[in-house]
């Protein structure tokens, strides 16, 4: 009788490990699905993103740079929004140069800086979506 005891309690112990292991494997499953799915095609990143022309302009010092970007967006409005708001984003982007050296923009270190100084900076301005990255399709700096 004892035995039989010790038998049961140790069962529904071992059921309650396992539906608590097959509840948490179920829980990440599903939370990870939902960032699975929100990678975009090539055709939406174009559609949410705009170019900005090339801009010449100075450094702090004695050197310039000339620059081109493509921003993307969170989704077609905010690209419109952006591209109507076109002469703030070359304000924010020559204010911005206008404080950094040319050490300061050397290497991907740089580059990713000025990228989220844009972002942040830009993403304030926004009332429709948001800045979700910044690329560079032409840098030159002498």
């Amino acid at each position: 009788m004892k035995n039989n005891k010790l038998l049961t309690i140790m069962l529904i112990i071992l059921v309650s490990i396992t539906l608590i292991g097959v509840v948490a494997v179920v829980v990440v499953t599903q939370l990870n699905k939902g960032t699975a799915a929100e990678v975009q095609n090539i055709d939406d990143i174009v559609e949410s993103s705009v170019d900005i022309e090339e801009i010449t302009t100075n450094i702090a010092g004695d050197n310039y740079i000339k620059i081109a970007l493509k921003i993307q967006t969170t989704s077609k409005d905010s690209a419109e929004e952006l591209k109507k708001r076109d002469f703030q984003v070359k304000s924010i982007l020559i204010e911005q140069l206008s404080e950094m050296s040319k050490k300061d923009l050397d290497g991907t270190k740089g580059k990713e800086m000025l990228a989220n100084t844009l972002k942040t900076k830009i993403n304030e301005l926004m009332q429709q979506g948001e800045v979700q990255q910044v690329y560079f399709t032409s840098y030159i700096i002498q």
